[in-house]
């Protein structure tokens, strides 16, 4: 099997892949590989199953030393790092592609893999970005927006009354409490923010209809709210490390 590892800036997903899909998949936190736990839990979630292979993506530099170390250790395999240099497939039309996040070049590929060109990409993550893939296959840039947990996290961290909750879906739109509240911003007004970026992303590319793709840890609860969402792509990431590995080696080596 092909391991796949994704590190993020709050969880690393790793996946374990055959030649046709994802058949395993589960998080790791980010800063457990400063402690050594994650090399434990990453040797765990493999078990006994035989690996020959690896995929990285990270944007967390100063831990993908740690990443590469420990499977090289674990299992001795080849090991491919995703980046403009080495992504097969999907064309880039960008002014410093070396710049683009390897986990967005890997969701772009996977989502007009599955879904065709024109594709957004929206993902809701520590950040929310949008990934565009144009009606020629092109990767051509996106946007960037403060993540939900991150929006309220920052509320809680630099106002002294704002407490720190936790992201759920509610019923009123004007909170009875301060908790409610907040809620009510992220919840009823996170969505505005997302479709108002897509209505400014289908105008530039000049196209009416455009298929959207969802992921990330809030993805099928923004999903609900956000019109045009066409599918809700828990795996999505780890398909585009899984497609990269494949075009490189093909399928089952």
């Amino acid at each position: 099997m092909i391991l796949l590892i994704d590190i993020g800036n709050t969880h690393t997903h790793v996946g374990l892949a055959g030649a046709e899909r994802v058949e395993r998949q589960w998080e790791i936190p980010t800063r457990d590989w400063r402690s050594g736990r994650a090399t434990k839990a990453l040797r765990s979630g493999v078990g006994r199953r035989q690996v020959t292979g690896a995929v990285l993506a990270s944007v967390v530099p100063a831990v993908t030393p740690r990443v590469r170390s420990a499977v090289r250790r674990g299992w001795g395999v080849r090991l491919l790092e995703l980046h403009a240099g080495t992504l097969r497939g999907l064309a880039l039309d960008y002014p410093r592609p070396e710049t683009v996040g390897a986990d967005r070049l890997a969701n772009a590929l996977a989502a007009w893999h599955r879904f065709g060109a024109p594709v957004v990409v929206v993902d809701f993550g520590t950040a929310v970005t949008f990934d565009v893939v144009d009606r020629r296959g092109c990767y051509v840039g996106g946007v960037i927006a403060p993540g939900l947990a991150a929006m309220t996290d920052y509320l809680h961290e630099r106002t002294a009354l704002l407490p720190r909750i936790r992201l759920r879906p509610c019923e009123r739109v004007v909170g009875r409490s301060t908790e409610e509240a907040m809620l009510a911003g992220a919840f009823f007004g996170y969505p505005g923010l997302v479709e108002a970026i897509l209505k400014g992303i289908r105008r530039e590319l000049g196209v009416r209809r455009l298929p959207v793709v969802a992921t990330g840890g809030y993805a099928a609860l923004m999903a609900e709210r956000v019109r045009g969402i066409r599918a809700v792509c828990p795996d999505l990431t780890l398909e585009g490390l899984r497609l990269t590995w494949q075009a490189h080696y093909g399928p089952g080596k």
